[in-house]
């Protein structure tokens, strides 16, 4: 994976460096003390991880991660702790509370190619009849048809397949509709992804699988009219 840093310390940047040179799998082609002097990088290279400082001067990181319209996977760094809810609400693959050691890096990085390979698979012709869902410690497989609905929880989503069964994951909302077919499911809400095919009535503000009501958000209220 290709991957920047963006840190306003040079010695946190030396840190980052020194632990992602003996991570294979990671290759760390720049790194910047000024956020603004990554953006020109980020628009004219490859770029599938960031590692990103919170507290920086000019701008957080977390306003930083908000103002890219199509970000990379982002791994948040700060000494700083309070942070940690609103990072996960980006969808960060993870936080990094300095100072860190090379095996809580590594933990970090492998989590992110986790997700970059789960990503690449997604974008393959052929839609997938079964995804595997990591629930605690286990590796849970799930049939698409066996899905109802899908729903952000703070640091976990949970996937709703019957009245009593229910997986939760740490796989982000956002990372769970590219993992499903696009025909088959829907998001009507920040909090919620559908399965089209469970759904028995729906109106301006809301829609039912059975007797669970689940709410249609102004933002993509439009994405309905395709059920029409």
């Amino acid at each position: 994976m290709i991957a920047i840093a963006i840190d306003d310390e040079p010695i946190a940047l030396d840190v980052i460096k020194s632990h992602a040179s003996k991570v294979p799998f990671i290759q760390l082609s720049a790194t910047f003390t000024n956020a603004f002097d990554a953006i020109s990088h980020l628009q004219q290279n490859k770029t599938d991880l960031i590692f990103l400082d919170i507290k920086m001067p000019d701008i957080s990181g977390i306003d930083f991660l908000s103002s890219l319209s199509n970000p990379p996977m982002v791994i948040f760094t700060t000494a700083y702790s309070e942070h940690a809810v609103k990072s996960f609400e980006l969808d960060a693959v993870d936080y990094l509370l300095k100072p860190f050691s090379l095996s809580r890096f590594l933990k970090a990085s492998n989590k992110a190619l986790d997700l970059h390979n789960l990503r690449n698979r997604s974008g393959q012709n052929e839609p997938p009849e079964s995804i595997f869902l990591k629930d605690g410690y286990e590796q849970i497989k799930v049939m698409i048809e066996d899905i109802l609905y899908i729903e952000a929880s703070g640091n976990y989503t949970q996937v709703r397949l019957t009245a009593e069964r229910l997986i939760s994951t740490r796989v982000s909302i956002s990372d769970m509709l590219l993992m499903l077919p696009e025909k088959k499911f829907i998001r009507t809400h920040r909090a919620f992804i559908i399965a089209k095919n469970k759904i028995t009535k729906f109106d301006r503000s809301q829609v039912w699988i059975g007797e669970q009501i689940i709410p249609i958000g102004a933002t993509y209220a439009q994405c309905m009219q395709d059920l029409n």
